[in-house]
């Protein structure tokens, strides 16, 4: 037989959750507005920010591993490799193909703007 729970047990608890969520909202807040008045808690370490070239050679690189990624399967496939199906096949050439189209279109972009700024006057 189904036990059913008491709707009036059900409510107290989902009430008594309610009110335990609502506690912690609020030293939460208390937290966050002592951590503003009394100043930073802990001194956080300053990250060097990469350069574009940096993240350009990461992009590439990224590309690259797509596109074999995806030429791998396709051969593995090819050979018949039954741990390999086309929908994998397919998705790994969707990713590269699209990792590629976007890759060119920041290159675009950046040439444009490096012909825009060599073709402003002096």
């Amino acid at each position: 037989m189904v036990q059913r729970a008491d709707i009036n047990s059900v409510l107290s608890d989902i009430r008594s959750l309610r009110s335990q969520m609502m506690q912690n909202q609020r030293v939460e807040q208390d937290q966050s507005v002592r951590g503003r008045i009394d100043g930073p808690r802990q001194v956080q370490e300053t990250q060097e920010t990469p350069s574009f070239s940096d993240m350009l050679g990461k992009a590439v690189n990224n590309v690259n591993e797509l596109q074999q990624n995806a030429g791998d399967l396709r051969t593995a496939y090819d050979m018949g490799d039954p741990n390999v199906d086309i929908t994998r096949v397919m998705i790994a050439a969707q990713k590269s193909s699209v990792s590629f189209e976007a890759l060119t279109q920041v290159r675009n972009r950046v040439v444009r703007a490096y012909e825009d700024i060599m073709n402003m006057p002096i």
